[in-house]
């Protein structure tokens, strides 16, 4: 008695909780084959995905299909002949010969007579297209290769500046401007005439108690300047001892102007960030200078003409 043959059939239906696209990418990796092939398994019509099994071989198909998410079934195959559905590694040409039992192996490709196993590579054919539906399901993880120790660190090791600096007047860390420096300076002068005023005034008392105070003020005067200075520095980039530059007969001159001319650095540097923008009383005290400078002239040419 001629044993009971069988066929898997597919009509474009799903298994439940897999969604569309997740079966077409599992069809396609179990059948090695594009999307353009395995849309056509959607189209509404019934397709024979495999013909001419035994009830064993149509159980593993079946399997091996509902893993990867397609809802097929098993029929009897009353015309028992062999046949594939067009995809690219199950699909044998429909000649008008008889070499119908011809099948091509699902991993390397090889065509030869249907058989269990593949006679080029070696494998059970049935076996691998169960395991292929599996990875499909459940991808493998990958495990990546243990980092180099000297690979360049991905992380940023670098301490993350703020936009603007933060602005100490009586500090020697930060930074200011040209214009900045100019305004301190200025305000620094304002704020001592009084205090040079009152210290003076305590000579009428006492010659010794107003001596104290001209010291007191004046040391005051100029640890500030030094702290207006090396942030004036730290601007340009330079390191604040720099500024020992000044007690040298003449050349402090030149470098002092340096402090009002050479611009400083648009972006941070090791001092840290730049200054915030001038506001409108920096850049008003920085003009003051002009006014001061311009009387100085003035008061230059008119006293020996006055004199004389």
């Amino acid at each position: 008695m001629t044993q009971a043959r069988f066929k898997v059939v597919f009509n474009g239906e799903l298994m439940p909780d897999v969604s569309l696209e997740t079966a077409k990418d599992n069809l396609a990796r179990l059948f090695k084959s594009d999307h353009t092939r395995i849309n056509s398994l959607f189209n509404g019509s019934t397709v024979d995905i495999k013909r001419d099994l035994s009830e064993n071989e149509a159980d593993q198909y079946l399997k091996a299909l509902q893993s990867a998410g397609a809802k097929v079934r098993k029929e009897p195959d009353l015309a028992a002949s062999l046949s594939l559905v067009e995809t690219d590694d199950h699909r044998v040409e429909h000649a008008e010969t008889a070499s119908n039992a011809d099948m091509t192996c699902p991993k390397c490709a090889h065509k030869q007579s249907k058989a269990v196993e593949c006679s080029a590579c070696g494998i059970v054919i049935d076996k691998f297209l169960a395991r292929q539906a599996m990875l499909a399901q459940n991808p493998p993880e990958v495990v990546s290769a243990a980092p180099s120790p000297y690979a360049t660190p991905k992380a940023t090791v670098a301490e993350t500046l703020p936009e603007f600096g933060e602005l100490k007047a009586f500090s020697i860390a930060g930074r200011i401007g040209r214009v900045r420096y100019l305004a301190w300076s200025m305000l620094l002068m304002l704020a001592c005439l009084p205090l040079f005023a009152v210290a003076a005034g305590f000579f009428a008392v006492s010659e010794i108690l107003g001596g104290l105070l001209v010291v007191v003020v004046g040391i005051a005067v100029a640890v500030a300047g030094i702290m207006f200075g090396v942030q004036r520095l730290h601007d340009i980039g330079w390191s604040g001892w720099l500024l020992l530059v000044t007690l040298v007969p003449v050349v402090g001159g030149v470098f002092s102007l340096l402090l009002f001319i050479i611009p400083g650095s648009t972006e941070a540097n090791r001092f840290g960030s730049p200054p915030p923008p001038n506001s409108t009383a920096v850049n008003v005290l920085a003009l003051l200078w002009v006014a001061v400078i311009g009387l100085g002239i003035i008061a230059a040419i008119a006293l020996p003409a006055f004199n004389s």
